[in-house]
């Protein structure tokens, strides 16, 4: 029996996605003094598929960057949001960052002139605060990601391990996840004008 035309592929992204970093250096997140919550460890990340859209003919979706700590029983906990366009520049930045040492800036230009709609947001100091500008600033071994919204001074996030067996694993991570949200894109772009 052939699937309907109307239903998208269920990606399983969050099982397919999540990293443990129990190997990996201490990492911790809530750092700032505005966090919703205490610091906490993290001992797994992983990406999750939020929702997918279409809307004024186009096709949007929205993922996570979820943590896992034993001190929260393992429960996910977002700490960044964003739009399909995220993953890639994140990744590369990380890489950047990472090999040369110097902190990387990353401004996050808006969706469209005059836009509220927030293409990046940070869910450590509250439900979903657009980020303006994110600054990776490597350490010893770990690397230190923090933002800014606008009108707002820089605070830091989280941490990630600043190893290359993480990094390899990110990045894989990553790029299997850009595969499955830019095919679950092009789905709903599909059914969005079949509809239309």
């Amino acid at each position: 029996m052939n699937e309907p035309l109307n239903a998208l592929t269920d990606w399983n992204l969050e099982a397919a996605t999540t990293l443990s970093l129990r190997r990996e250096p201490a990492c911790f997140a809530f750092l700032c003094s505005d966090a919703e919550t205490a610091p906490q460890p993290i001992d797994a990340i992983n990406l999750d598929l939020a929702s997918v859209d279409y809307f004024g003919g186009r096709a949007s979706l929205w993922a996570t960057l979820d943590i896992r700590s034993a001190a929260s029983n393992d429960q996910p906990m977002a700490v960044l949001g964003f739009d399909e366009a995220f993953l890639r520049p994140f990744s590369r930045a990380l890489i950047e960052t990472t090999s040369n040492r110097i902190p990387y800036r990353m401004t996050i230009r808006p969706e469209a002139e005059g836009s509220k709609r927030h293409r990046v947001v940070e869910y450590v100091t509250g439900p979903g605060v657009g980020l303006y500008e994110m600054v990776l600033t490597p350490q010893d071994a770990t690397i230190m990601v923090s933002g800014r919204g606008e009108g707002q001074e820089e605070q830091t996030y989280f941490q990630l391990p600043r190893t290359d067996s993480f990094l390899r694993a990110f990045v894989k991570m990553t790029f299997q996840a850009d595969q499955a949200l830019r095919d679950t894109l092009a789905e709903s772009e599909k059914i969005g004008r079949l509809r239309a």
